[in-house]
C-alpha cells in the first residue's frame, strides 16, 4: 500500500495511527491507496502489537440524575477525540460494582472513569491490573485517588445563605440515595448551612433522583408538617421539577408565590418556562474534559501522582425561589 500511494511505511503507519501527525495531502494518498487494495486497519490485532485495547470502561449507575446523560456524551466525543472508545457499565445501584469490575478486567480497558463508588479493595484490585482510575464527581475516602468533581458543599451554601437572606425560617429536604456519596455531601452541606445560620429544624424526606420521588417527597413533607416549608431544597433538579409538579397540581400552592424550590445541577428542563429553577449548574464540559485528560496522561505515564481537581458550580438565579437580590 506504501507504494502505491508512493510514501513510506512510516507514513502509512501515521495515518493510521489516532492522534499521529499526517498532513492532509498524505492522509489522502494513503487512503486512496487502502481503497483500492480493500485494505481496513485491524483494531484487535493493532492492540496485540501495542498492548492496549484503546478503550476505556465508564462505570454509572442507572440511578443518576438528567445531567449524566449528557456527562457520558462529553466524556465519549472526548475519548473518541482521541482515537479510544467506551465500554459502558451501567450499574442498577451505585454499591453493585462487583460485576462489572470483574468485566472492566476481563475486556483488559486501558483505563476507567467512574460515576460510581469503589471500595479500597476494588482499587487495589485495578490497580494491580494496572489500570487507572478517575472518579468523576465524586471521591472515595480512602487515600490518594484520582477525582475530578464539583464543590457540592459551597453550592448549598450559596442555595441555603440565599434563602435565609430572602427571609426563609422553615426548610425541608428531599436528598438522594442513601448510597449516593454526591447526595450525601449535597444534603450534608445544606444542613450544616442552615445549622450554621440559625436554623436547626429541618424535615428530610428520601428521594432516588427521579421525577417521582420528588414529587412523592413533597407530599411526605406535607403530611409530617401538616403544612408546606418556606423552602424546598432538592438533591437534583429532577427532584426539584417533581416537587413543583406536586405542589401545583396536588396542593394548588404557587412556586415561588407561596414556597421556594431550589434544585442542583443546571440540567436542560430546568431552564424551562414551567420551571426557571434557581439552582447550581455543574461545569460539565470542563469537568469531563478534566477527567479524560487526567485519565489518558495516566495511561501514557502510570507514574504521574495522584490529582484531584475541584470544579465551582456555577450560580443560576432562577423564579422558582424569592430571593431579594432577584432582579
Amino acid at each position: 500500500m506504501a507504494r502505491i500511494a508512493g510514501v513510506s511505511q512510516s507514513a502509512v503507519s501515521r495515518v493510521f495511527k489516532p492522534g499521529a501527525s499526517a498532513s492532509a495531502a498524505m492522509r489522502r494518498r494513503v487512503m486512496d491507496a487502502a481503497t483500492r487494495v480493500g485494505y481496513r486497519p485491524n483494531a484487535i490485532a493493532r492492540g496485540l502489537i501495542t498492548r492496549r485495547s484503546n478503550m476505556v470502561g465508564v462505570v454509572i449507575s442507572k440511578l443518576v440524575n438528567l445531567n449524566y446523560p449528557e456527562v457520558l456524551v462529553e466524556i465519549t466525543q472526548r475519548l473518541s477525540g482521541r482515537g479510544i472508545r467506551v465500554l459502558l457499565f451501567a450499574l442498577e445501584t451505585e454499591g453493585d460494582t462487583a460485576a462489572a469490575l470483574d468485566q472492566v478486567v476481563q475486556y483488559r480497558v486501558d483505563g476507567v472513569i467512574t460515576a460510581a463508588m469503589l471500595t479500597g479493595e476494588q482499587l487495589g484490585m485495578l490497580d494491580e491490573a494496572q489500570i487507572p482510575v478517575v472518579f468523576y464527581n465524586r471521591a472515595p475516602d480512602v487515600p490518594a485517588v484520582n477525582a475530578v468533581r464539583c464543590d457540592h458543599a459551597a453550592g448549598e451554601r450559596w442555595l441555603v445563605g440565599e434563602l435565609v437572606d430572602s427571609g426563609h425560617r422553615r426548610f425541608s429536604i428531599i436528598s438522594g440515595p442513601e448510597d449516593s456519596p454526591v447526595s450525601t455531601e449535597r444534603t450534608l452541606g445544606a444542613v450544616e448551612e442552615l445549622k450554621r445560620l440559625g436554623v436547626s429544624d429541618v424535615t428530610v424526606a428520601r428521594g432516588d433522583y427521579g421525577y417521582g420521588s420528588g414529587r412523592e417527597g413533597f407530599s411526605t413533607i406535607v403530611g409530617e408538617l401538616g403544612a408546606p416549608p418556606d423552602a424546598v431544597i432538592a438533591a437534583n433538579d429532577t427532584m426539584a421539577i417533581g416537587c413543583i409538579d406536586e405542589a401545583r397540581a396536588m396542593f394548588g400552592l404557587e412556586v415561588p408565590g407561596d414556597m421556594s424550590v431550589v434544585g442542583f445541577d443546571g440540567v436542560g428542563p430546568s431552564a424551562y418556562a414551567a420551571y426557571q429553577l434557581t439552582t447550581v449548574s455543574q461545569p460539565v464540559a470542563q469537568m469531563s474534559e478534566a477527567a479524560v485528560s487526567m485519565l489518558t496522561e495516566r495511561i501514557e505515564n502510570p507514574e504521574l501522582p495522584k490529582e484531584q481537581r475541584v470544579f465551582s458550580g456555577i450560580p443560576i438565579r432562577g423564579n422558582s425561589a424569592r430571593l431579594a437580590n432577584n432582579p
